[in-house]
């Protein structure tokens, strides 16, 4: 090994090295947000992981080292305040949020009731808001914290017959959401980006990839000819949350395998 190599490693290390910060991640229990807090951990974060199951984050906690498991209802306003609240007490800071909590609606508008629309803004756009302006609230000002929300493909084309209109309308206003808070906040330190999945095998799509018909519409419309597997997003957040992105803000990040460059 040369001094070079030596040198080029700790470059890399200070570029995408998380040790010493705070990071939150909603929807932690499952599907991506697993994925996110594992490499947010492992890359030398304290994680709190946040979700209903509470025995999921749990489980995650006794894997993963940096874990710290924190049972919360994004939509519910004091469980969001006391995951941020739980954050400073321990760590004394909050450097990353991923805002990732978020559920499907029907596809098909027709089916949707208008209880059910106002449910899906709920966990999906507005809990992520007032999460977001609570812990930007404490965090002092020269920061150098990055919020991260997950949109998704669906908020960006339309994904007929696959997808659903309160699920579409909560993912691209992720994106507006996304841009907005990024210029009232970037010069107190605070930048804020968003991450756009393609086609994952989550619990989100069950059934997407053991269904031929689906999975075949995926692979055709896809330009990698597949969906996403465990960990091809997860490289993104990290980019995002650390200092290798330092210059970047009101950013959309897509990591779909080429579905929106059609």
């Amino acid at each position: 090994m040369t001094d070079n190599d030596i040198e080029g490693g700790r470059v890399l290390t200070d570029m995408f090295g998380l040790t010493g910060r705070a990071a939150i991640v909603t929807g932690a229990s499952s599907g991506l947000g697993l994925g996110f807090a594992r490499t947010l951990a492992g890359a030398g974060a304290t994680v709190f992981a946040a979700a209903r199951r509470l025995d999921r984050l749990e489980a995650l906690a006794d894997d993963v080292p940096g874990i710290v498991p924190v049972r919360c209802d994004v939509t519910e306003d004091a469980d969001r305040r006391a995951l941020v609240d739980r954050c400073f007490e321990l760590s004394g800071r909050l450097d990353v949020l991923v805002n990732n909590a978020g559920k499907p609606g029907p596809p098909n508008a027709e089916d949707e009731t208008r209880e059910g629309f106002h449910s899906i803004m709920e966990i999906n756009l507005i809990a992520g808001f007032h999460l977001a302006t609570y812990a930007a609230g404490r965090i002092p000002q020269d920061s150098n914290a990055s919020f991260i929300n997950i949109s998704s493909v669906i908020g960006l084309v339309s994904t007929a017959p696959i997808g659903g209109a309160s699920y579409a309308a909560s993912k691209a206003g992720t994106l507006g959401l996304t841009r907005e808070l990024a210029g009232q906040w970037g010069r107190r330190g605070i930048r804020v980006n968003a991450v756009v999945p393609g086609w994952f095998d989550t619990e989100m799509t069950d059934g997407l990839f053991t269904n031929d018909k689906s999975a075949g519409w995926v692979r055709r419309n896809t330009m990698l000819g597949r969906g996403g597997v465990d960990g091809e997003i997860d490289g993104a957040v990290l980019f995002l949350a650390s200092d290798a992105s330092s210059y970047m803000t009101g950013q959309t990040l897509i990591v779909d395998g080429g579905w929106t460059a059609r």
